[in-house]
């Protein structure tokens, strides 16, 4: 895959495999804006559509100091209904297609994430954050409620309990608090937080590409269903699996103690 340039991200690799993905607004706290909206949603297009060597991507921002402040409040003010609602209608496609990426995508949180930015790191498959950094869903302070899976996955995370004290009070929590709630995966400290990132990523992306999007589709899909049929849903995940050559070369490289060489087929 040929990277592409875009006005609101820096993208570079990390090796073969592994696909940097940098939030590039910094003057704005990484806020979302119309930009970076159609930036983001044709990325996660492309990477669904044809990847190529990419296997794992890392989500993360510039600047030290936050991760994404959420959606552009000064492009916002003064919009009308229908101008709202349009660039909300594109922010939904870009989550969702993000959401649905056959890849994983760890979010490597190295600044403050708030309202659309804890959002955006929550619809990734988990979270690395910065030992200082601090978390909220801030929309109901602004006459608006979260609209990218804010009340769905932090439900989802937290328990239903924890994220309503989290959603109605708008109130700010720590990374701490995030890695004690489940929130988090593991904190690092903020010049580690990419390094360690790309560390796993690159960890995923030397696994079998084709598991890892029958994983990653089994525990989305079957997340949502009753037991039973989940477990027949795990079943036809890893049915695909056994006619692969990845599968054979895992098993024949096992037996040759040797690191397998995954090809994807």
């Amino acid at each position: 895959m040929n990277l592409p340039s875009y006005p609101t991200l820096d993208l570079r690799l990390d090796g073969e495999h592994v696909l940097q993905v940098m939030l590039n607004r910094p003057d704005t706290g990484n806020a979302i804006n119309t930009q970076m909206g159609h930036d983001l949603l044709d990325l996660w297009r492309r990477l669904t559509d044809d990847a190529g060597s990419i296997r794992c991507a890392v989500l993360t921002g510039s600047g030290d100091k936050i991760f994404c402040a959420g959606g552009d409040l000064k492009e916002r003010n003064g919009m009308s209904r229908q101008q709202w609602q349009s660039q909300h209608e594109l922010f939904e496609r870009m989550f969702w297609t993000l959401v649905d990426l056959p890849m994983p995508v760890i979010a490597a949180v190295n600044g403050h994430a708030y309202a659309g930015g804890l959002e955006l790191a929550l619809c990734c498959d988990f979270i690395y954050a910065a030992q200082d950094v601090r978390f909220a869903l801030t929309e109901v302070t602004l006459g608006i409620m979260p609209g990218a899976g804010g009340t769905q996955n932090l439900p989802r995370a937290l328990g239903e309990r924890r994220a309503k004290e989290i959603l109605l009070t708008g109130k700010p929590f720590t990374s701490q608090q995030a890695l004690d709630w489940g929130l988090v995966n593991a904190l690092h400290a903020r010049q580690d937080i990419l390094p360690e990132s790309l560390a796993t990523a690159r960890v995923i992306a030397g696994n079998a590409p084709l598991s890892v999007k029958q994983i990653k589709k089994s525990v989305r899909y079957g997340g949502q269903m009753e037991l039973r049929t989940a477990y027949r849903f795990e079943v036809e995940a890893y049915n695909h699996l056994v006619d692969t050559q990845d599968r054979r070369e895992g098993v024949l490289a096992f037996n040759e103690k040797r690191k397998p060489v995954f090809r994807g087929v």
